[in-house]
């Protein structure tokens, strides 16, 4: 993950303060979920009121980047697509799985489909940008790491 800007900085000291965890806290850093500035928009709509539960992300992305990936109990910024804070996120939950042995009892987490189709279509457009663009393999029998979360800053609702 890049350093926190000032910015992300003072965002996490008030999670710091205002939740009452000691200041030497790791953050894991600060992310977006999505690759465009409507996608991103699009998904904090569904992570703040709670309805986004989980993401999904590749493996190989991990490995080609030497960026550890998050383990339960991590908490990360997540940010909009200029990098603003918008809440904290705790990580619950990793399952680690081949992409074409997604479940919809795991996919419907994420909030963003109706049925397993349509996540593996949408996913497998997006992990096929992300992978062209950051120079990662991808195929549909890839690792990817399904991440449940919960928004602990500030709270849902």
């Amino acid at each position: 993950m890049d350093p926190m800007t000032p910015t992300q900085r003072a965002y996490w000291q008030a999670f710091l303060r205002d939740t009452g965890r000691p200041q030497d806290t790791a953050c894991y850093g600060c992310d977006v979920i999505g690759d465009t500035r409507e996608l991103i928009l699009a998904l904090m709509a569904l992570i703040l009121p709670g309805r986004k539960r989980a993401t999904t992300s590749c493996v190989a992305e991990y490995e080609t980047s030497g960026e550890a990936p998050p383990q339960v109990g991590s908490l990360t910024i997540l940010t909009d697509f200029d990098g603003n804070p918008v809440c904290v996120i705790e990580t619950t939950a990793i399952t680690t799985l081949r992409f074409c042995d997604m479940t919809f009892d795991l996919c419907q987490r994420e909030g963003e489909d109706d049925c397993l189709e349509s996540w593996v279509k949408n996913h497998l457009a997006f992990f096929t940008r992300d992978a062209a663009a950051k120079g990662y393999p991808f195929t549909p029998e890839s690792l990817v790491l399904f991440e449940d979360f919960e928004v602990v800053y500030p709270r849902a609702g």
